[in-house]
């Protein structure tokens, strides 16, 4: 089974419609995908929605997914879920709890772009660029500070001003990954971290984790060298965990024209092991 579990949309920071991203996936062979927006689900029932009136459901799977931001100890950690049920109260006031830190956050950086580097910026400015009930996050800000003409480009407005060392940028108020881990694994999900290369004390927090009810590691990725894929592969293997794995995709490469979708190598078997692991879940 070709598959991508690892796809943004613009619900959160991809550029695509849930629609396009059902297209794309059809169009590279991609036999099942999991929409993973960040700290949000409402992608997922467009797609399947746009799948069903094409009459596609027999050519491309749609796996409910997310991907929660977490702040753990001054990292950015990333939780995979694939699975859970939506409804969930406790996922749901999680769901919640995310969207309020990211319109607070927001909303102070606008105010401090203002007083220090003289950059106005309405929040209906920045809430325009995602879609309606969408994930506001940095790229729509470094957007905006362009728009505005703060920055001729977003690399430069990321760099002078959304970056963790900019006298403007605001940490975001996060639950934690324990938390992340343990409300996707209530609501029968199976939780697993995302790109573990970018923390550099992933093994323990992979083993604390565990504690919580983590099932996964993202082995494939776009940013993992073999060697790297093999290094969390064997982790996973000698943990008890499953291992999954997909492209990140949030736009087509502007560099060369390319789409990435479903580019990076995921193999066969590890969407049969994300079945498993679901069935095993709800058997417990």
């Amino acid at each position: 089974m070709k598959t991508d579990l690892h796809i943004h949309t613009y619900y959160s920071d991809g550029v695509f419609s849930p629609e396009k991203i059902v297209d794309t996936a059809l169009d590279v062979g991609l036999q099942a995908i999991a929409i993973t927006d960040h700290d949000n689900v409402l992608a997922y029932d467009l797609a399947q929605k746009y799948l069903k009136e094409k009459k596609l459901e027999n050519k491309l799977e749609i796996i409910r997914g997310i991907e929660i931001n977490t702040l753990y100890k001054n990292y950015e950690v990333h939780i995979l879920g694939y699975f859970m049920d939506t409804k969930n109260s406790d996922f749901q006031n999680m769901l919640k709890q995310q969207q309020q830190a990211r319109i607070k956050q927001t909303k102070e950086i606008i105010a401090l772009l203002a007083k220090k580097e003289g950059i106005k910026i309405k929040f209906d400015d920045i809430k325009k660029l995602v879609a309606e009930g969408g994930s506001i996050g940095r790229p729509h800000i470094a957007k905006a500070i362009m728009n505005a003409g703060g920055t001729t480009n977003v690399m430069d407005a990321y760099a002078k001003y959304i970056n963790d060392n900019s006298p403007v940028y605001v940490q975001r108020k996060t639950v934690s990954p324990q938390d992340a881990v343990e409300i996707i694994y209530d609501a029968g999900g199976i939780p697993v971290i995302a790109h573990p290369h970018d923390i550099d004390i992933a093994e323990t927090l992979i083993k604390d984790l565990m504690n919580y009810g983590l099932r996964g590691i993202e082995a494939y990725h776009r940013k993992h060298s073999p060697a790297c894929v093999e290094y969390f592969s064997s982790m996973a293997e000698e943990l008890g965990l499953i291992v999954t794995g997909g492209s990140d995709f949030h736009t087509p490469n502007i560099m060369n024209g390319q789409i990435v979708l479903g580019k990076n190598f995921v193999p066969d078997w590890v969407y049969d092991k994300l079945v498993q692991e679901k069935k095993l879940i709800d058997m417990a």
